[in-house]
């Protein structure tokens, strides 16, 4: 269990998943925590969890050891700028989207220790992938308590920060693509006469069954894919309609877009 206070600026999706996962695993006890939103309806959610509502983000600073940066990319300097000093040598952990370390730096008045990762929302079911700098500048009790908090809730991959941008676009932005991957197989269910419920169900539960044999097997995309496709039979038949269609080249093409997207924030 985590002893060092934790701060959170912005409790909104992203920031609210972290909480709830890392509560909810028992690794952040809900009295070491201390939240500020701009938000009332998020101050409202993150009270019903029972930790400390803060009045603003200095406050939040101030009674942290560890202060997570959770809010959209437009507005990161405007809530470093009310922290004041408060902040210096403190650690910050920023989930801020296409946002340097050292532009973060830039926006503080004062110097904290800076470890930026990318998360993505399957935290909120302890599912999470989070990307984390492997170049930061915590202390050793600082990042063990912060790799805590996310291995709580997910699996973690260190990267260089040069990196990170592509992580944005692979784990940040994969729940939704993965999502309309879902939605699009059980479109096809449905076309093919099988109930909307029963499509969504078998076509999330087989892009899990697959994520996990992956993972927890070790068995590459390709052997997966050959373990399923009997010569002459109906899975190489779909295999071939998804090249003729361009789905690689497609995916390739969002991850590439993404990160562009993420370098230019």
């Amino acid at each position: 269990m985590i002893t060092q206070k934790i701060g959170i600026i912005g409790c909104g999706n992203m920031g609210g998943a972290i909480l709830y996962g890392a509560l909810e695993s028992g690794v952040l006890p809900k009295e070491n925590v201390y939240v500020y939103d701009i938000n009332p309806a998020m101050m409202e959610k993150a009270g019903k969890w029972g930790v400390h509502l803060a009045k603003d983000d200095e406050e939040v600073c101030e009674a942290g050891d560890i202060i997570l940066l959770a809010v959209k990319p437009q507005n990161a300097a405007e809530a470093l700028s009310q922290c004041r000093q408060a902040l210096d040598g403190k650690a910050l952990m920023s989930i801020v989207a296409g946002v340097t370390v050292e532009r973060l730096r830039n926006m503080i008045d004062g110097t904290p220790r800076i470890l930026r990762l990318l998360p993505n929302t399957p935290a909120m079911v302890f599912e999470g992938a989070f990307a984390v700098c492997s170049d930061n500048d915590f202390t050793r009790e600082e990042l063990s308590a912060a790799t805590s908090i996310y291995e709580s809730i997910g699996i973690i991959e260190m990267v260089p920060e040069h990196l990170i941008d592509a992580a944005c676009a692979l784990n940040g932005g994969g729940p939704a693509y993965v999502a309309m991957f879902i939605e699009a197989m059980a479109d096809g269910g449905v076309k093919q006469g099988l109930s909307r419920a029963t499509a969504y169900r078998l076509a999330a539960q087989t892009c899990l069954g697959s994520a996990k044999m992956i993972l927890e097997q070790g068995i590459h995309p390709g052997e997966l894919k050959d373990m399923v496709t009997s010569p002459g039979g109906t899975t190489i038949e779909g295999c071939e309609a998804l090249e003729r269609g361009g789905m690689r080249a497609a995916v390739m093409e969002c991850i590439n877009a993404a990160a562009k997207k993420s370098r230019s924030l």
